[in-house]
């Protein structure tokens, strides 16, 4: 009976039921009318999704995150180039190894993990990149791995501080549709995500807002492309088609889910998530434990990650929350590998739904012999979720 139980990892995300359906169509032309009434819906609600304007483009490819970071350096970078990025979690390290398998030149900022974005950091580094050489600044809005939040509008006002005319890249996997994404005022110039999140969708969608600054370098890259080619998926979809076949009944989906948040309400959404994400916290103090983030202003609003009592294994209770309960929480990576289990709270979830997480969360440490008393965790994030209804 698995399938009852909601997920708590940091996606991919519980699938709404209409989500599902909407998925679940007979074979379509993708070169017919029929396909572009389904497609067009979709670009245009990623764009007022990503607050993009009217500027640029929107990118939906069949891929995943991980191949929408590929296709944005592929398409706007050439061999030898420089981009610098801070390494604070599994997600931004994931993308500087990528970079540097591309032959990029890769300036790294080394950070503690449970910090955020350096702001201070990248300012200097590009002062002292007189030359301006670094072509483009790598950013992980949120770090799933130590479910740490970064200001990108704070990155923006460090590089326009600086000067320096180096593009920006944002991982927003985990963070678009869940929380606020101002991809034009914040200056971002590519931006990704992945449809297995706030999209609430199967994994599957690469789904890219690249700005003109984005496209224009498009020009002089060099770097490889053929399935990732920028160019052949603009000049297709202007007519509602695609240079390849489309992930039909995945754009089907998109196109419900954005029909889903809209309804809900953008700002609905956001608050729903900052609520559900304090709950988590409040039970996390009650149990005498703290979240990896190390301030506040730090936290995500997406997943936390929990750090363990001395001598405690958070691998264990993740192990043991799939084989005894049939609840799925995801495990530490990286660097927090044992530290920590992490609690995912976006997408397709509620309060209710998150308490039964939580209660779940403490019969688990209670079988493990951790310190815990039943129901404390639990009744905290009641308290709060009882004042602060939606």
């Amino acid at each position: 009976m698995t399938s009852q139980n909601p997920v708590f990892i940091p996606g991919p995300t519980n699938i709404p039921e209409s989500i599902r359906k909407a998925c679940d169509i007979g074979t379509l032309d993708h070169r017919s009318p029929a396909f572009a009434r389904l497609f067009k819906p979709a670009v245009a609600g990623v764009r007022r999704v990503l607050n993009m304007g009217d500027a640029g483009e929107v990118i939906i490819l069949p891929s995943t995150g991980t191949g929408g970071w590929e296709a944005a350096i592929s398409n706007t970078l050439s061999p030898g180039d420089t981009v610098l990025a801070a390494r604070f979690g599994m997600f931004s390290h994931r993308w500087i190894d990528m970079c540097q398998r591309h032959g990029l030149n890769v300036e790294i900022i080394e950070t503690p993990w449970g910090q955020g974005a350096p702001h201070a950091a990248i300012e200097a580094a590009l002062r002292a990149d007189s030359a301006h050489k670094i072509k483009v600044v790598l950013a992980t809005h949120n770090e799933t791995a130590t479910g740490v939040m970064s200001d990108i509008s704070a990155i923006r006002r460090a590089m326009d501080a600086a000067g320096h005319p180096a593009m920006l890249f944002v991982d927003g996997v985990s963070s678009i549709g869940c929380v606020p994404f101002d991809m034009a005022g914040w200056g971002v110039d590519i931006a990704v995500a992945g449809s297995q999140k706030g999209f609430m969708l199967p994994a599957g969608l690469a789904i890219l807002g690249v700005s003109p600054k984005a496209l224009a370098a498009m020009e002089t890259a060099t770097l490889p492309r053929c399935f990732f080619d920028f160019k052949d998926m603009i000049r297709t979809n202007a007519a509602g088609g695609y240079p390849y076949t489309p992930a039909v009944g995945l754009i089907a989906g998109l196109a419900r889910a954005i029909e889903l948040l809209e309804d809900e309400g953008l700002d609905r959404v956001y608050a729903r998530h900052r609520r559900l994400s304090e709950g988590v916290r409040r039970a996390i103090a009650a149990w005498g434990m703290k979240p990896c983030a190390v301030s506040p202003d730090l936290h995500s609003q997406t997943v936390t990650a929990v750090v363990v009592p001395e001598g405690c294994n958070g691998t264990d209770l993740v192990q043991l929350a799939a084989q005894k309960y049939d609840v799925a929480f995801g495990v530490g990576l990286g660097e927090v590998a044992g530290k920590v289990f992490r609690i995912g709270h976006l997408g397709s979830l509620t309060d209710v739904m998150v308490l039964s997480g939580l209660a779940a969360a403490e019969m688990c440490m209670a079988d493990l012999g951790w310190p815990i008393k039943l129901g404390s965790g639990v009744a905290a994030a009641q308290d709060y979720y009882r004042l602060n209804a939606g």
